[in-house]
């Protein structure tokens, strides 16, 4: 399993950019994946050392849907998701443009 197959994405919301200010970023990660893989995804991709690491299994919602008259229900997929803290004074970087930094 590669670097990119275990990290997804990041995860962009109100509560996750606040937390770039303490060096925490947040990502999507592959449900099977550890803390050891996960550390070593992050160093591999974007060359920070990994301090910390949090992670948090999500489970789906469930949404009830009404199609042509008729009702019927359906659950969002489960996700895992990785607060990473990096060593003071570095930050991550996509692209060239820091998304998380606000």
């Amino acid at each position: 399993m590669t670097a990119r197959d275990i990290i997804v994405a990041p995860v962009i919301t109100e509560k996750s950019m606040a937390g770039t200010a303490f060096q925490q970023y947040t990502f999507e990660v592959r449900s099977s994946a550890s803390k050891t893989m996960i550390k070593h995804a992050i160093h591999e991709i974007f060359k920070v050392d990994v301090v910390k690491i949090n992670t948090v299994r999500i489970g789906g919602k469930s949404k009830n849907f009404a199609r042509r008259g008729t009702r019927t229900s359906g659950k969002q997929a489960d996700w895992k998701k990785a607060i990473v803290t990096l060593a003071p004074g570095q930050k991550i970087e996509l692209g060239g443009v820091n998304y998380f930094e606000q």
